[in-house]
Order: structure tokens, then C-alpha cells, then sequence
């Protein structure tokens, strides 16, 4: 088996430096990011000219806050060296033979207090299309932002303090989390990891072991190392 040394990693938010940290001091071959990475090209303070990668290669997929006009004019998904934009449905094979499907968006709680077309994008919702247009074959690992409809109710939110009211508009109106149960029923993945909720948490559904990650800047539990490498 191929020893490549693979992270799995929760939102970035643009924090380069603590990205640079962790590959400096950890030297993963691999990065699989799960979205709010931090694609903000008019805004020079995210620059990703300042991500030190040489040998870490950078697989991400879009999350909530990102540019997503952006995103979606990219012609080539290689947007600096060893930095590739996963767009969703988009699958990556490991090294040792495993299949990753990359499926992105969510919804911000927070878009009341940004601007549409500048830091908020109605795009950012997972939609019925994004569905129609996944492959139809066999997916081990699901790399995604925000998580299935079923998880919910394990997690306490970023900003609550308690856990999911199932009811609750506010908590579960976003329908990207209808559409990963859907995804969830179709691959009945082995592992699947996902961020936006700025916590840890692992558990099981089925035959799936499911991972949240916190964000960077908690850096405690924000990345795991991929198990079976």
C-alpha cells in the first residue's frame, strides 16, 4: 500500500498562515479540505500566493464562504500549484485505490449582513441539478461542507447551545442538507468527513463513520489524518 501521508482538514477561512503551519511541522502529501477554504481571488488579504505547498498537493471543495462567480468561471481546476478546486461531483482517486467524491455548498446564517455578488453568492445552496450530475459509481470517502439531514441532530452548531431542534428554521432549513441525504442513500460511503459547523464530532449511520471538523483557527481537532493509509 502506497505510505502517502493524507489530512483531512475543516474550514480555512483564508488563514494561510496556519495552513503553512501544519504542512511545515506535520509534511502531509495530501490535503483533502473541506470547504470555506478561502477563495476570495478580489480581496488580495487571502492571496493564495502565500500558501507554501511545494510538495503538499491541496484538493478542496467550495463551502458557504466562498467566491463562488469565481469558482464557477474557473477553466482549469488547478488554481496554483498543487491547489486543485474539486467542483461538485468531482472525484479524486487515492493512491491506494480508494475513491473520494467532493460535493460542496451551504447555507449562510450569516447573509443577512453581506453583500449578493461580493462576499454572499445564492449559488452557495446545494440544489437538485448538483444531485443529477453525480457519478454513478462506487464512492468510499465523501469529502463535504455542511453534512446529511440524519447527522444533524448529533451536532450543537457554531453558534448553539444546545442540540438540533429538527423543527427549528433557523438550524435545518438549508435543503444542501436534503441533498446530502440523498448522496448519503446513493454511495452508503465508508467514511465521510465534512465541516461548517466549527466543531468535532465523530460518529456512525449505517455502514458510514462520519467526522465534523472544528475550523483552522480552533486548530484543535481542525484536520485528521485520512485512516487506512
Amino acid at each position: 500500500m502506497n505510505q502517502s501521508k493524507i489530512m483531512v482538514m475543516g474550514d480555512l477561512h483564508g488563514r494561510w498562515d496556519l495552513l503553512n503551519h501544519v504542512i511545515k511541522h506535520s509534511e502531509p502529501n495530501i490535503i483533502l479540505q473541506c470547504g470555506d477554504f478561502g477563495f476570495w481571488p478580489r480581496f488580495s488579504w487571502c492571496s493564495i500566493n502565500k500558501i507554501k505547498n511545494n510538495k503538499t498537493k491541496i484538493y478542496f471543495c467550495d463551502g458557504n464562504h466562498d467566491d463562488h462567480d469565481s469558482l464557477n468561471t474557473l477553466e482549469n481546476n488547478e488554481i496554483a500549484k498543487n491547489i486543485f478546486y474539486m467542483k461538485r461531483g468531482s472525484t479524486l482517486c487515492l493512491p491506494d485505490g480508494r475513491n473520494i467524491l467532493f460535493i460542496g455548498g451551504a447555507d449562510s446564517i450569516d447573509k443577512p449582513y453581506r453583500t449578493v455578488g461580493v462576499d454572499w453568492f445564492p449559488q452557495e445552496v446545494l440544489s437538485e441539478s448538483d444531485f443529477e450530475i453525480l457519478p454513478d459509481s462506487e464512492i468510499d470517502i465523501i469529502i463535504s461542507h455542511t453534512c446529511p439531514r440524519e447527522i444533524l441532530p448529533n451536532l450543537r452548531g457554531t453558534y448553539g447551545t444546545s442540540k438540533y431542534d429538527l423543527n427549528s428554521s433557523v438550524n435545518c432549513s438549508d435543503p444542501s442538507c436534503d441533498i446530502l441525504s440523498k448522496v448519503l442513500e446513493k454511495y452508503n460511503p465508508e467514511l465521510w468527513f465534512f465541516a461548517h459547523w466549527h466543531e468535532f464530532v465523530e460518529g456512525q449511520i449505517k455502514e458510514t463513520k462520519w467526522t465534523a471538523l472544528k475550523n483552522i483557527e480552533m486548530w484543535r481537532d481542525s484536520f485528521k489524518w485520512l485512516p487506512g493509509v
